[in-house]
Parts: structure tokens; C-alpha cells; sequence
């Protein structure tokens, strides 16, 4: 399938959020595999399969972008190899342009100490931006009670910085729905979920989190910051 003009990509997505607003997940991801084949790709940080397990049962063989930081856990790690090995997606390892040695004699050891929104712009954003200039929408795991900055998440959305459809089919859902779903459906859970690491993202920017904390309260702790920077626009 060709590209679409960025034109008619920013129409569907008007569209597509008017019609698709109290949309099923099931019915999101089907839409979405059916008008973007091959051009659709779905972001996962392997911190939790869920949202590959509904792609894969409605888009099947859809893209699933993996990004490879260099600093993930071992199981997040394990759980993107047993992902690959037992679903029927197309799997796609993106890594930066420095390994974490390369980027350590240029900036200096432990930048994610010194300077986190640097370290996540070149092993996260500028990665993911260079993945996706190969398809015309993609697909993430955001929801609205994840935190106050993705409260207002859409289901469908606009991409303006990448100039794509952005589709987040399970922005409704909570962290119950999540967990209902993986029971349900015996989904591949990443096992730091069960270890008080309620989102995972990179060794030495992840903790645990406190009782009652809102899920992404371990990332960055300590810190004002609370994104990596994929979701800006």
C-alpha cells in the first residue's frame, strides 16, 4: 500500500475520531488494520502485551514496533522474544543510532542522570521518529487513568510532528479492564507487573510503585518529568 498525502491522512483522522469515539477496542484496531494495512504500525514497550494481543487478533500481522533503548530489564527483554515467538505479528526492533557505549564516550556516562529528556530524545523519540516515517498511522497503549497529563487521551488523534493518524484503542480502558483482559484472554504479561513496577520502562529511570500512586509515578521518580517525549505533538 502506498502513502497517503498528509492531507488525506489528516481528514480520516477528523473523520475517524468523530466516528470511532465510543468505539470497542476490537472495533478501533480492525478499522484501523483495514484501511492502513501494511502502513499501520503499533508501538509496544513490552510492559505489558495487551495491546498486541487485540492487535494481533484484529489486525493480524500488523507491524509491532519494539524500541531497544539499550536499558530495558531483562524481562522486559524476555517478554518481547516470547511475544515474537508466540503471536502472529511482524516483529520490528528499532535501535538507536549509538549504542549505549557510543552515546556514553560522546555525552558522557549516565546521561539519564544528568539529563533524562536528552538521553530519551536519542534513544526513544528520534529512533520512533525515523520508524515511522514508513507508515501513515500507528497505534499506542495510552489511557486516560494512567495520569493527569493522559487524561484527555483520544481514541483517534493527529500526529502533527510526524504528520500521522495516532490511534490509542484503549484510551477508555482502566487498569482493571487490563488486567480482566489478560486473565481472559491469557495474555504474555511482562513479570515486573507483578513485582509493583505497574509501568516499566528503562532500568535506571523505573521503580516500584507506592500504594496508591498513580501507575506512572515510578518513572522518572523524584523528577518533574513524567514523559519521554514519544507523545509529544
Amino acid at each position: 500500500m502506498d502513502a497517503r498525502p498528509r492531507a488525506e491522512l489528516r481528514r480520516i483522522a477528523d473523520r475517524a475520531a468523530a466516528e470511532l469515539h465510543d468505539a470497542t477496542a476490537a472495533e478501533v484496531l480492525g478499522w484501523a488494520g483495514r484501511t492502513f494495512g501494511d502502513r499501520l504500525a503499533v508501538a509496544s514497550s513490552m510492559a505489558d502485551t495487551v495491546l498486541v494481543d487485540l492487535a494481533a487478533r484484529h489486525a493480524p500481522g500488523v507491524h509491532v514496533l519494539f524500541l531497544d533503548t539499550g536499558y530495558h530489564f531483562p524481562e522486559t527483554i524476555g517478554t518481547r522474544d516470547a511475544v515474537a515467538a508466540t503471536y502472529p505479528i511482524t516483529l520490528v526492533t528499532v535501535v538507536p543510532e549509538q549504542t549505549v557505549a557510543e552515546q556514553d564516550r560522546w555525552y558522557g556516562p549516565r546521561l539519564y542522570t544528568r539529563d533524562p529528556d536528552k538521553c530519551c530524545a536519542l534513544r526513544k523519540v528520534a529512533p520512533l521518529d525515523g520508524a515511522l516515517r514508513h507508515y501513515d498511522a500507528w497505534v499506542t497503549g495510552m489511557r486516560r487513568d494512567e495520569s493527569p497529563t493522559r487524561a484527555d487521551t483520544p481514541v483517534v488523534g493527529w500526529d502533527d510532528r510526524r504528520g500521522l493518524i495516532k490511534i490509542n484503542p484503549i484510551a477508555a480502558w482502566t487498569a482493571n479492564d487490563m488486567a480482566e483482559y489478560a486473565v481472559r484472554h491469557g495474555v504474555l504479561l511482562n513479570p515486573l507487573l507483578s513485582d509493583g513496577y505497574l509501568s516499566v520502562g528503562c532500568r535506571p529511570c523505573t521503580t516500584r510503585v507506592a500504594a496508591g500512586a498513580d501507575a506512572r509515578s515510578g518513572r522518572w521518580a523524584g523528577r518533574a518529568k513524567t514523559e519521554c517525549g514519544l507523545h509529544s505533538t
